[in-house]
C-alpha cells in the first residue's frame, strides 16, 4: 500500500510541476507581449501628428495598431 501511496504523489507532483511549468511560460508569455505593446504605444506616440501621416496613420489608430503588433489581428 505504501508503494502506490508514494506512486501516486509522484505522479501527482509532476503533473503539478509540469502544469505550474506551463502557468509560468503562459505569465512571461503575456507580460512580453503586454510589454510591447506598451512599447509600441509609447513609441507611435511621441510622433507628431506629421510623421503619424507620413506612416498613413491617425492619432486615433495608435491603440489599435499596438494591439495588433503585439497580439495579432484579431
Amino acid at each position: 500500500m505504501a508503494f502506490v501511496t508514494q506512486t501516486s504523489r509522484s505522479i501527482a507532483a509532476g503533473t503539478f510541476g509540469a502544469r505550474l511549468a506551463a502557468m509560468w511560460q503562459g505569465l512571461s508569455e503575456r507580460v512580453a507581449r503586454h510589454r510591447l505593446y506598451r512599447q509600441t504605444l509609447n513609441e507611435l506616440s511621441a510622433l507628431s501628428d506629421r510623421d503619424l501621416a507620413d506612416l498613413g496613420l491617425h492619432r486615433s489608430q495608435i491603440a489599435d495598431v499596438a494591439a495588433e503588433a503585439a497580439y495579432g489581428a484579431r
